[in-house]
């Protein structure tokens, strides 16, 4: 027996929300993990659109690399327009 794919399901709740992670199901393929995410996570019309992702192609930063992904950007100057003079014509920015 083959073993099945492990999918997480993410459910947009109404039309403008974000999609949000609700949790996971096994699947043969993406077809039956749309259906099964359905049976599992939308049956009372909780939801309006559905995700399936493949868990094994999800990459997530460790939270041991926070310092080095989310430092200010006030310490990388080449993010700030400041290394040219603006024209007169174009006012303040």
């Amino acid at each position: 027996m083959s073993e099945w794919t492990l999918f997480e399901v993410f459910v947009r709740s109404k039309h403008g929300l974000n999609h949000k992670h609700v949790g996971s199901v096994h699947a043969a393929d993406t077809t039956m993990a749309i259906e099964n995410a359905r049976e599992l996570y939308t049956r009372r019309s909780e939801g309006v659109s559905l995700w399936v992702v493949p868990s094994a192609l999800i990459t997530a930063s460790s939270p041991d690399e926070k310092a080095p992904l989310f430092d200010p950007s006030d310490d990388k100057v080449y993010r700030h327009a400041s290394f040219y003079e603006l024209p007169a014509e174009v006012g303040h920015m």
